[in-house]
């Protein structure tokens, strides 16, 4: 196969891939990390602490994650039928790929957060801050910089898996290397996809960690660590002050 018959091929694959990686990367993000939040705050000690939850939560992610994605494309099938209507292609593949990562990402997101300084977290509730304000100006902005490596971790798990769904007709590299690469003989066009892949996810690994480095390099955090640190207690009024004048 000539470099023109195999460049339209590898232009059209290569969007594919980024479509189903792109959007399971938002949807694990939107449905992991109140997930994996969850599992910390309803852990022991946790500020809605509720063992029963903890451990339910905890053991269908668990599940999840232990199924391969090759089985879980097959599970889902009927589920993944009824929402985009149909088994094939790069729809039909982000289905399976979010509901993939979603467990994944959330395991990354719990170990974090639990990396938090819990002295931030006693410092904001006895300033009477709630739960919600310290997932929101505590947890979650202090463990951006772990946040960020996971997210890239995720990504570059999910290009693994679009690949993996190439071989049921999902589209991207990984039907490319498989129906022209493997069943055709076509082995340059298979390693070519191998090198291209490859690429992608070394520029994206980059990308994650020059991302997580610069805030590790401007405060660690998202500094609300030195702001607290500035807020000192009102004193009150000295008891003679009145009398005297």
């Amino acid at each position: 196969m000539s470099w023109s018959e195999m460049q339209p091929l590898l232009s059209q694959a290569c969007w594919d891939t980024l479509y189903m990686v792109g959007w399971s990367t938002l949807i694990a993000v939107v449905g992991g990390l109140p997930l994996g939040i969850l599992l910390v705050l309803t852990d022991r000690g946790g500020m809605l602490q509720n063992v029963l939850a903890n451990k339910v939560i905890g053991q269908v992610v668990n599940i999840a994650r232990s199924m391969p994605f090759i089985i879980l494309m097959v599970a889902l099938m009927g589920f993944t039928r009824s929402i985009t209507g149909t088994t094939i292609g790069r729809e039909a593949a982000i289905v399976p790929l979010a509901i993939g990562a979603i467990p994944f990402f959330a395991r990354l997101v719990e170990t974090a957060v639990r990396e938090v300084d819990g002295g931030l977290v006693e410092a904001v509730q006895s300033m009477g801050g709630n739960t919600w304000t310290i997932v929101r100006k505590v947890l979650v902005p202090e463990a951006l910089p772990s946040l960020i490596a996971s997210t890239t971790t995720t990504i570059v798990a999910l290009i693994g898996y679009s690949a993996m769904a190439g071989t049921v007709g999902a589209g991207g590299l990984g039907d490319i290397a498989i129906r022209y690469g493997y069943q055709r003989f076509e082995t340059e066009l298979m390693w070519i996809t191998v090198a291209i892949l490859a690429v992608v996810i070394s520029l994206i690994q980059f990308a994650g960690d020059f991302a997580a480095r610069s805030l590790h390099r401007r405060g660690g955090h998202s500094g609300v660590a030195p702001r607290l640190r500035l807020l000192k207690p009102k004193e009150p009024a000295a008891a003679g002050v009145g009398k005297a004048a």
